[in-house]
């Protein structure tokens, strides 16, 4: 268990009374059994759930953060919240959870203890939702650092937590949350003091947790590409990435960024975007809306999830793009000087032709060389061998085939990820974990080892093979 953090700063005072109040909280739930556990899930996930709250805090998230729109991001802690609890409904996380008698192993789930939560802005219910959710599945203790903007719809969160805690007579210190104002450097103290950070949000905090030098999953950058072949569906294409790159206004790290369409099928899917309300831009509307939405170089705060009509009038732009669902910009290059290339967070999606699947895989490869490597990639298509490639070829962790990327890549209920928030993106992504994060990240599992037949090969089975293929020694 790491030492508390030092009393000698004023962040580290401020940190200090919450993990003394969280661990006094964990160790009153150490001895739940799985059924108690998993009232505490459900006493979290009703929080959320329940339809006058859920509406109450998507409200709060949009009037506190300007990101996003209500009805989606009620949709959202509804469906993933729902998705998660699903996943959970017949997980073991108390006591065994698995026996394997040929080899002898029985494996016991045990807490990790105090969690330090970081959390975005972008979903300010539903991320510290999933993770106290998951902490509170393996009898932890959870301390939400809530983005500054999102601290309000956080606090509403918990205090809705705590009112379902009570009901069941848990310990409300299960749950707690940083005090307003949330800084960086009582950000830091949490994350020193705690037993486990699990971090989704900008970069500099995913960096700041690895080195905070507590155990910590972290997750990569989105900007995530799709790419469309000549056998694909492009009006089923179209619909599917118009809707994943509207909702919540392209609040998801998981939203498509840029779309690679082949050659054979580039004008039919180009149209097919425009049938869904895209308005592609000619030169001089693509060098306003850059202008726009990369002031000075970087990435205006001021249009991030905003909808499409609020960012074509704050470029200037006019016509069809008042009216636009999202806007279409043509692209060849990729990079730092081609921001177009890069996470945009806002209802934008660049396009790229390419001659054929081949040429395909490497402009989505150098645009993850650029920024999202290890996250996910898109395919919309009728040809298997395709996603194979894919998977084989690229510094990815999911193909999301023939699916609105946005929706299914943390998990879905016609797929088989399961529910997140977290998408690790491995190490091309610089992170310790390639899956969504689940309830199993939040374990630490004690495995019991008894004597078994012994199976020990001769020396000659083990390198037979090899002396096969370069001859004896």
């Amino acid at each position: 268990m790491p030492s508390p953090p030092s009393q000698d700063s004023p962040a580290a005072a401020i940190v200090a009374p919450l993990l003394a109040r969280a661990r006094q909280a964990q160790r009153a739930i150490d001895g739940y059994d799985q059924a108690a556990a998993d009232l505490l899930v459900a006493a979290a996930g009703w929080a959320i759930m329940e339809p006058g709250r859920n509406r109450e805090l998507a409200g709060l998230a949009v009037a506190d953060t300007g990101l996003g729109n209500v009805d989606d991001k009620i949709l959202k802690n509804h469906r993933k919240t729902l998705g998660l609890l699903r996943d959970l409904r017949e997980a073991r996380s108390v006591g065994v959870i698995a026996e394997d008698w040929a080899k002898g192993i029985v494996e016991i789930a045990r807490p990790v203890g105090v969690v330090a939560a970081i959390t975005p802005s972008t979903n300010p219910a539903a991320t510290p939702a999933n993770k106290i959710i998951n902490a509170l599945k393996g009898r932890n203790a959870v301390i939400v650092a809530p983005s500054p903007k999102g601290w309000t719809t956080c606090r509403r969160l918990v205090e809705f937590v705590h009112a379902e805690l009570a009901r069941l007579g848990a310990p409300a210190d299960l749950v707690q949350m940083l005090p307003a104002p949330v800084t960086k450097e009582t950000t830091q103290a949490l994350m020193r003091g705690a037993d486990l950070v699990v971090a989704t949000g900008s970069q500099a905090n995913i960096r700041a947790a690895y080195a905070s030098g507590t155990p910590a999953f972290g997750v990569g950058a989105g900007n995530v590409a799709s790419i469309v072949d000549e056998s694909a569906d492009c009006a089923a294409a179209a619909a599917l990435i118009a809707r994943s790159k509207t909702f919540d206004n392209a609040t998801s790290c998981s939203s498509e960024n840029s779309v690679v369409i082949l050659e054979a099928v580039y004008a039919r899917t180009i149209r097919a975007l425009t049938d869904e309300g895209g308005v592609m831009l000619d030169a001089a509307g693509r060098a306003q809306l850059q202008a726009a939405l990369w002031p000075d170089g970087k990435l205006n705060a001021e249009l991030i999830a905003r909808d499409a009509p609020t960012i074509a009038r704050r470029a200037g732009l006019g016509g069809a793009a008042l009216g636009a669902r999202f806007l279409l910009v043509e692209e060849t290059r990729m990079g730092r000087d081609h921001p177009f290339s890069g996470e945009k967070l806002s209802p934008v999606l660049t396009v790229y032709r390419a001659h054929d699947f081949e040429h395909a895989q490497q402009i989505v490869a150098a645009i993850y060389a650029h920024q999202g490597a290890g996250h996910s990639v898109g395919l919309h298509s009728l040809n298997d061998a395709h996603a194979l490639e894919l998977g084989h070829h690229l510094p990815v962790s999911r193909v999301i085939v023939n699916q609105a990327h946005c929706i299914a890549t943390g998990g879905s209920f016609d797929n088989g990820l399961p529910f997140s928030l977290s998408m690790g993106c491995g190490t091309w992504g610089r992170n310790n974990f390639s899956e969504n994060l689940t309830y199993r990240h939040f374990l630490n599992i004690t495995r019991i080892s008894r004597p078994i037949p012994e199976e020990k090969p001769e020396p000659a089975e083990v390198f037979a093979d090899y002396f096969a293929a370069v001859g004896p020694r």
